[in-house]
């Protein structure tokens, strides 16, 4: 058995969520840069380029890349033998996004109830989906999502007669739907299959993969191929200015499902895809 201090977790946590608010992951850095190669439209180049100064200013001068520093959500694989101590697992996580917002000067989004809307005053709770798996290593992907493109997500309760040309509609549509209001170039996370709350979960995950990594499944990497095409022929385009840099990647994640259901959930994400995993 193997001991893990959460003290160690809290000071993770908290370097982390200030890491990734003020630097992108370097392959999401590449695509910002190869899609502005590729942009044809003069307009949605003006764009790309400013976004890519803006990631420029924001590592530099330690800056927040986006006004809207997100709500942070930590997906945790727990090793089964190891054992945390020193305190508890989850309020060690909360308190490293307690420190990391105060001392990385971040905007703090979080309310207490959603409908009587009082600020928390330091971004948490934090949203924690923790599994055991084998081994004596803790591993944590950690993002932090902004709301103008979570408010542009969906899930459809598709039937199994739909078939993939319903899972195709149900992903551009929420595209077409979503316009310019998450901030394009966006990475489109896609959950199909579980149930309904899984399939939001994958979707969730898919965005934490890394920039360039297709599915291993034949027929899932051929429909992230086709729903990259024809969201860039939408001529949304950069900050929904026109152009054909409307996404920048597709990531499709599936379970096993009901043999009556075909749960599709689409979740997007901007060009802040603010996501970074390290291993305890």
């Amino acid at each position: 058995m193997r001991e893990i201090s959460v003290t160690k977790l809290t000071q993770f946590i908290a370097e982390h969520v200030i890491q990734i608010n003020y630097e992108l992951s370097p392959d999401m850095e590449l695509c910002m840069n190869q899609a502005a190669v590729l942009e044809t439209s003069e307009l949605g180049q003006r764009v790309m380029s400013d976004l890519l100064k803006n990631l420029e200013i924001a590592r530099e001068d330690h800056i927040p890349i986006c006004q809207d520093t997100g709500m942070v959500v930590v997906f945790v694989e727990v090793g089964q033998e190891v054992h945390f101590i020193d305190g508890d697992f989850e309020e060690s996580i909360h308190e490293g996004v307690r420190i990391g917002y105060r001392e990385g000067y971040l905007r703090k989004s979080m309310v207490s109830d959603p409908l009587l809307r009082v600020n928390t005053g330091d971004n948490t709770p934090a949203i924690i989906h923790t599994r055991i798996v084998s081994g004596n290593q803790v591993k944590v992907t950690l993002t932090c999502k902004g709301f103008g493109s979570e408010n542009t997500s969906q899930i459809f309760m598709l039937k199994p007669a739909d078939g993939v040309e319903g899972v195709k509609h149900a992903i551009l549509q929420t595209v077409k739907d979503a316009g310019p209001n998450p901030c394009p170039p966006i990475i489109v996370g896609v959950g199909i299959g579980g149930n309904f709350e899984l399939s939001a979960l994958l979707a969730k995950q898919a965005l934490t993969r890394e920039i360039g990594v297709s599915s291993k499944l034949t027929h899932i990497r051929e429909i992230e191929e086709e729903m990259l095409v024809q969201m860039n022929q939408m001529g949304i385009g950069p900050a929904g200015l026109g152009g054909n840099t409307t996404a920048l990647a597709v990531h499709i994640e599936t379970y096993a499902t009901h043999i009556a259901g075909l749960p599709v959930a689409v979740n997007i994400c901007c060009h802040a895809n603010r996501h970074v995993s390290f291993i305890l």
